[in-house]
This record gives structure tokens, sequence and C-alpha cells, in this order.
């Protein structure tokens, strides 16, 4: 219920402030799934909420959870904290996830992408969750704005934090067709095929997305990943 009730506050908020612009390639498959996307601002796992009916469980840093009612909301809604020196115990709840068929929404960066465009390497963790699980990713490719972007230090348990804010201005989605992945998740080389594949998808979703907002909005600035990372392991 609460986990709704937050999703119902983010669709009236969205629908006033950004007017979020989301197309679907294809129907999303059911039962478990990971949704994977791009991250140009601090507010993007609130959005991805709105792609599925059901909860989505998704993977958030640490920080945002340290900061009282936030961090209250985000543990009730049944998200799951990633704290830096304790990755393994992030991978087992997502993996205890998808084994009860929930979906998981990844930010396989780790942190906002540059504000300048593109993406930051990629972490393994959602390859190897592909792979090990079995469950379709759908790739998910976001654009917006990069000039309506507020970049705010904040202090969260006695550290400066930087957020990339992003409070009203066009937003796009695009969701593309789920991928799936069989192999060894202990195989590195295997890993970064994966990855690869998934950060390239990614990438032109994005595109698609930042396409659809200049045709309505000529002369805006947006975050459009290259489609050469080099996914890092």
């Amino acid at each position: 219920m609460w986990y709704q009730a937050g999703r119902l506050v983010v669709r009236l908020y969205s629908n006033m402030m950004f007017s979020p612009n989301i197309t679907f390639r294809a129907p999303l498959p059911t039962g478990p799934r990971i949704l994977a996307a791009n991250h140009p601002s601090t507010i993007d796992p609130f959005l991805m909420t709105l792609l599925v009916n059901e909860p989505v469980c998704i993977l958030i840093l640490d920080t945002l959870f340290k900061i009282p009612v936030v961090g209250f909301s985000l543990r009730l809604s049944g998200h799951i904290r990633v704290d830096p020196d304790a990755g393994r115990k992030a991978m087992e709840q997502s993996r205890q996830a998808l084994q009860a068929g929930c979906t998981l929404g990844i930010f396989p960066e780790g942190i906002i992408s540059p504000p300048e465009g593109g993406m930051h390497p990629l972490h393994s963790g959602m390859a190897r969750l592909a792979l090990a699980s079995g469950a379709p990713v759908i790739p998910v490719g976001i654009a917006l704005d990069t000039a309506r972007l507020k970049l705010l230090e904040s202090q969260v348990d006695g550290k400066m934090e930087m957020g990339a804010w992003y409070m009203r201005g066009p937003y796009a989605i695009t969701v593309g067709e789920p991928l799936t992945f069989r192999g060894n998740p202990e195989d590195r080389n295997q890993v970064g095929k994966v990855s690869e594949q998934i950060v390239q998808q990614i990438g032109i979703l994005a595109r698609q997305s930042a396409r659809r907002l200049r045709m309505e909005n000529w002369g805006l600035q947006f975050a459009m990943p290259p489609l050469d990372i080099v996914p890092a392991l």
C-alpha cells in the first residue's frame, strides 16, 4: 500500500512537471525481469516506477537511504540499498527478488551519468544477475533537457553529496525489447559481452527518446549516451 501510494504521488507530480513521453518497443514479459536504464538525473528511480503496474524493486545507493524521510519511504517500498562496501548483500537481495518473481530496476552505471552526456562504464552486477537468473533484461533509454539539471550539494550523514536534480522539463523514456542471456556469471569475458550488448541498446533507446523530444522542443540540450562505452568488470 505504501508503494502504491508513493507511485500515485510520483505519477501526479510527473504529469504536472514533466509530461513524461513513454514509448514501449515491445510488450513487457511477465514474471521476473530486469529494467536497466541510463541515469541522467537523481529523480530517475522514482519515474522508473511508472513503467509497470507491479512494484519495482530498485537498487538505490545508500546515500538516499540515509535521508530520514526518504530512506524510511524507500525501505517501506521494498527498494534495495546498495552500500559501496557491501555489494554482495545487494546482489543477494536482488537474486532473491528475481527468484520471487519481482521486477528489478537497475541503473548499471551505479552513479549519475555525466552531465555533458554519455554514460559511465557499467558495473558487472547487472550482467551477472541476468546470466545467473535467466531473467530477461529490458533496456531503457532516458532523455531530458540537460540545461535544466540542477547540481546541488547537500550534507548527508556528515558527508557532502552531489545530486543532479531535475524538477521540471521534458522527460522521455523508451523501453526496448527484452534481451535474454544464458551462461556462466563468473565468466568475465561473457559478463563483459553481455554488459556491452545491454549498454549498446540503452544508448540507442536514449537517442530515440532524445529524438522525440527534439521534434517537440527545438533548441533543447539532451544527454545522449554514445555507443562505444567499454563496460567495467
